[in-house]
C-alpha cells in the first residue's frame, strides 16, 4: 500500500494532467445534469405551493399531500394577508382516511373562526355580501370534497342571477312570502354555498322542508331558524356569532346549518343519509320521508333552474318556448 501511495503522490505531469482533464470533462458532464435535476426541484416547489393556495379547489386528493406538508394557519395568513383567528386542537386536518371521529372533533370542536373576504359571485341582492360575518369556511374546508356525496356538491344551476331569481318566484308564490325577504333568503343561500363547497339548491330545499322560510321557526325540541338547527347542541358555534340570538338571523342560521349537513354527508357515507342524520333520525329505522320530501323539493328546483336556462337560450336563439 505504501508503493501505491508513493506512486500516485508521485505521478508524473502528463498523468496528474489527464487526471485533471478527466475532471474537467465528468464536471462539464454532469453540469446538464445537476441543473435537470434543479429545475425539477424548483419545479417540484411551485407545484406543491400551488396546491397549498388553491385549497379545496383540487377536489382533495392531491392536494392532502400539500395539507400534510404546511399547516391551514399559514394558508389563512397568504389569503388574508394576516391571519385573524387561530385553529386549536380540534383542527386537525383531514385526509381521505379520516375517521368519524376525527370530523367529530372538527365539527364539534372549539375553534375561532375568521373574517374572510367573500369570493365575487352574481347575487339576486347583492346586499346580503356586505354584510360584516364570520366565514364558517376554514372550517368545512377541513372536510374533504372527496367524502361528500356528489349530489351535495354544487352543480352552479344557481349561478345565474336568472335563476336565482326564478327559484325566489317559486318560493314566494309558494309560501306567500315578502318579496325582498325570499331574495334575501336566496342570495344567502348561493353565498354560503360557495363559502361551505355545497349545493345551494339543497340548501334551499332543506331550509324549505325545514321552516318553509320562516326564520322565525322553532320545533317542541328547540330546533331554530330557517334550516332548524338544534340550539342547545350547538350553542358554542352560535357563541361566535354573538349568541343563540344568532338564530333567527338567516346569515348565521345557514352557515352553521349548511356546515352541519355537510358533516353528517360526510360521515354518514351518503346525501340520503346524511338527512337521514340531520333531522335527528340516524338511530331509527327510517326518517318518516323526510329525506324524500328534501329530495323531491331539490328536483323541483333543479327542474325549474334548467327551464329558465333553456328560456334563456330559447330567447337568444329567436325561439321563444311555448
Amino acid at each position: 500500500m505504501r508503493k501505491c501511495l508513493t506512486n500516485n503522490s508521485n505521478a508524473t505531469p502528463l498523468e496528474q494532467s489527464i487526471i485533471g482533464s478527466a475532471r474537467a470533462a465528468l464536471i462539464r458532464f454532469m453540469d446538464p445534469v445537476y441543473r435537470g435535476v434543479h429545475g425539477l426541484m424548483i419545479v417540484g416547489v411551485f407545484l406543491i405551493v400551488g396546491l397549498w393556495l388553491s385549497g379545496n379547489g383540487t377536489n382533495a386528493g392531491p392536494f392532502d399531500l400539500a395539507r400534510v406538508l404546511v399547516p391551514d394557519e399559514a394558508r389563512q395568513m397568504v389569503w388574508q394577508g394576516g391571519y385573524t383567528g387561530s385553529s386549536q386542537s380540534g383542527l386537525a386536518a383531514l385526509d381521505s382516511q379520516t375517521s368519524e371521529q376525527d370530523i367529530a372533533h372538527i365539527i364539534y370542536g372549539r375553534a375561532s373562526f375568521p373574517l374572510i373576504k367573500q369570493e365575487t359571485i352574481g347575487l339576486l341582492n347583492p346586499e346580503v355580501a356586505r354584510i360584516q360575518v364570520k366565514s364558517i369556511s376554514h372550517l368545512a374546508d377541513q372536510i374533504p370534497s372527496s367524502k361528500i356525496d356528489p349530489q351535495a356538491l354544487d352543480s352552479n344551476l344557481m349561478t345565474p342571477v336568472k335563476n336565482q331569481r326564478a327559484v325566489a318566484e317559486y318560493f314566494e308564490k309558494k309560501y306567500n312570502l315578502d318579496k325582498n325577504k325570499i331574495e334575501e333568503y336566496v342570495s344567502n343561500a348561493v353565498l354560503i354555498s360557495r363559502e361551505v363547497k355545497i349545493d345551494p339548491v339543497l340548501l334551499l330545499a332543506v331550509i324549505s322542508v325545514e321552516s318553509n322560510f320562516n326564520p322565525m321557526t322553532k320545533s317542541e325540541a328547540g330546533a331554530e331558524g330557517l334550516m332548524q338547527v338544534m340550539t342547545n347542541v350547538h350553542k358554542e358555534k352560535y357563541a361566535l356569532y354573538g349568541g343563540v340570538a344568532g338564530a333567527v338571523k338567516p346569515e348565521v342560521n345557514i352557515r352553521i346549518g349548511a356546515y352541519i349537513l355537510k358533516y353528517l354527508i360526510a360521515t354518514s357515507g351518503s346525501l340520503r343519509n346524511g338527512l337521514k342524520f340531520y333531522v335527528g333520525a340516524g338511530n331509527a329505522d327510517n326518517d318518516g320521508g323526510y329525506a324524500d320530501k328534501v329530495m323531491a323539493e331539490r328536483n323541483r328546483i333543479i327542474e325549474l333552474c334548467k327551464s329558465s336556462l333553456n328560456t334563456k337560450l330559447a330567447f337568444n336563439g329567436q325561439k321563444e318556448r311555448s
